[in-house]
């Protein structure tokens, strides 16, 4: 039994009058309009209108539950507008999870130009190197970033562009030990690596005018999960690193870092945009889709572009 069908089927019987006139504005027929108010009666085990071959009148138990419907009806049509209304205007909480470095350097730019452009959105942002469930955290959209293409996992992803990586170090420190200009000089010198899930905690992948070429790292004494606190370590001087592209660029241009074997970059990552689904997308999500496939790729290429002529000995 379709409860509410039946109290609308109800509500527009007492409000013409007549089983005849509600069938005709509901486009039933008169016996179904009819059907439904016998039906509702059952259930409730209670006359809801008194019937004569003339009119219809409601009974005191009819007009309270009238009233009642009234108002259900009321609540779910202000439901029903709300939630079409979240397909068509961006609005309400938007919850995204990115990583530190990445989320840092263009997830937090890109969502204040968004809020500039929708201020009914507000944004809860999550920052950590753990890649949550989407769905059992409730995130609305999740920005990662893989060495790998993404596995099948049932969420709509979205390649945003690609980042990379490049070895740095303090000039105090490449004065006291030496600068490498082979990838097998790295091997006397002390090399931080950053440790998260991303990349091989024990080796380099390094892509130069060689191809890729592998340095295999002993296990540093000092060892870190978060690109700005290695930034920091290398500026203290304790060493060569691996630094992502938005990171070192500032300590490039104060000169507190300079790169190592320029020609070289580690393996190339790619960064995705994911989230739940294509059906009945809620309009915050699919606008801020839509503005980080704009925002993103552009910062890339410009950090890409600043990478090229920065950080040179």
């Amino acid at each position: 039994m379709d409860t509410l069908h039946m109290m609308r089927i109800f509500v527009r019987i007492a409000e013409e009058g007549s089983f005849t006139g509600a069938a005709s504005r509901l486009n039933i027929t008169t016996a179904n309009a009819s059907r439904a108010v016998s039906q509702l009666e059952s259930h409730l085990r209670t006359r809801l209108l008194n019937r004569s071959t003339r009119r219809i009148a409601l009974t005191e138990a009819g007009q309270r539950y009238l009233d009642r419907c009234e108002r259900i009806l009321a609540y779910v049509e202000e439901a029903e507008a709300e939630a079409a209304d979240a397909q068509a205007r961006p609005s309400g909480r938007l919850r995204i999870h990115a990583s530190p470095s990445f989320g840092q350097a263009y997830v937090v730019p890109a969502v204040v130009r968004y809020r500039e452009r929708y201020p009914a959105v507000s944004v809860e942002l999550t920052l950590s190197q753990h890649m949550p469930d989407i769905l059992d955290e409730g995130y609305d959209v999740m920005l990662q970033v893989s060495m790998t293409e993404l596995p099948d996992s049932g969420l709509v992803s979205h390649r945003l562009g690609d980042v990379h990586s490049v070895l740095c170090a303090a000039p105090a420190y490449l004065r006291e030990r030496g600068t490498p200009r082979t990838v097998q000089d790295l091997e006397v010198h002390s090399c931080l690596q950053i440790v998260t899930s991303v990349f091989p905690h024990d080796r380099w992948h390094l892509d130069g005018p060689n191809g890729r070429e592998t340095v295999e790292l002993p296990k540093a004494a000092f060892e870190m999960n978060l690109p700005d606190a290695l930034s920091v370590a290398l500026r203290e001087g304790v060493g060569i690193g691996a630094l992502p592209m938005s990171t070192v660029l500032p300590a490039f241009h104060s000169g507190a870092l300079v790169r190592v074997l320029p020609e070289y970059r580690l393996q190339k990552l790619t960064a995705y945009a994911l989230y739940a689904s294509r059906q009945y997308l809620d309009a915050k999500i699919r606008t801020f889709m839509d503005f980080l496939r704009e925002a993103v790729p552009q910062a890339l290429a410009a950090d890409e572009a600043a990478l090229c002529t920065s950080g040179r000995p």
